[in-house]
């Protein structure tokens, strides 16, 4: 009996002999001729987690460039109302009122011309039917004039219903403008219709001036050949003598 428990005693030594000589448990494992390495395999997920980010990055980046690009085609794309080509036509027919000016235009040259022969240089010394036809030129003048001016105005009254209508169309394209240049745009044909009413309004005041300038200077020459056909009148009639019998008495 006691030979059999030394044999069991000595396989036991020899085990635990055996498990001492063996290494720490190894980090690689392998399975079926594969190597495993969790080291290597946890720097690799790390690897592959920061080039998705690069990747997630340089997404993001191309986006922002086109919504960059997107956002400055906006700002290059033009506005769709355009107002000019009105504008053009209604400074047109004003200037077309304003050279439609009967008798004395609006010209230097030609209002220099009209006031030497007909308010400066009038002749007092002329025939009675001369200075009759001066005056009535004179007068012809003015009523022209202020014809001419009440034109003007009529016309500058009539551009009011387009400029309501344009500047609501260019506040709307204004507010619902896509980009920066449709908005600046917008904001120039805004300017370019007050410079249009600027232009009726000088046009009106021109033609208002010019027929009270007309109706002074008129004023003015009729005074002047008033007095002188005082003159004559008084002139043409005998003076009366006291204690002088008149042609014809007792």
């Amino acid at each position: 009996m006691n030979r059999p428990i030394r044999n069991l005693a000595a396989a036991s030594a020899l085990a635990l002999a055996c498990t001492g000589a063996i290494a720490p448990v190894p980090v690689q494992a392998q399975f079926g001729g594969i190597v495993y390495d969790p080291t290597n395999y946890a720097q690799n997920v790390l690897t592959a987690a920061r080039t998705l980010e690069q990747i997630n990055n340089q997404i993001r980046m191309l986006q922002n460039q086109a919504r960059s690009l997107i956002n400055e085609a906006r700002n290059l794309e033009s506005l769709p109302q355009t107002i000019a080509q009105p504008l053009q036509d209604q400074i047109r027919q004003t200037q077309q009122l304003l050279q439609q000016a009967q008798r004395i235009a609006y010209d230097v040259q030609a209002v220099e011309t009209a006031f030497d022969r007909q308010y400066r240089g009038v002749t007092l010394g002329a025939s009675q039917q001369a200075l009759v036809d001066g005056a009535e030129a004179r007068w012809q003048n003015s009523v022209a004039a202020f014809e001419d001016a009440l034109k003007v105005q009529a016309g500058a009254v009539a551009n009011i219903e387009g400029s309501r209508s344009a500047i609501g169309e260019l506040l709307s394209a204004s507010q619902s403008a896509r980009g920066a240049l449709q908005a600046a745009q917008a904001g120039n044909q805004l300017l370019a219709l007050q410079a249009r009413q600027l232009a009726d309004l000088t046009a009106t005041l021109a033609a208002a001036n010019r027929a009270q300038a007309l109706d002074a200077a008129e004023r003015a020459a009729a005074k002047a050949q008033a007095r002188e056909q005082l003159r004559r009148f008084l002139a043409d009639r005998p003076r009366y003598v006291p204690g002088q019998s008149r042609p014809g008495g007792n």
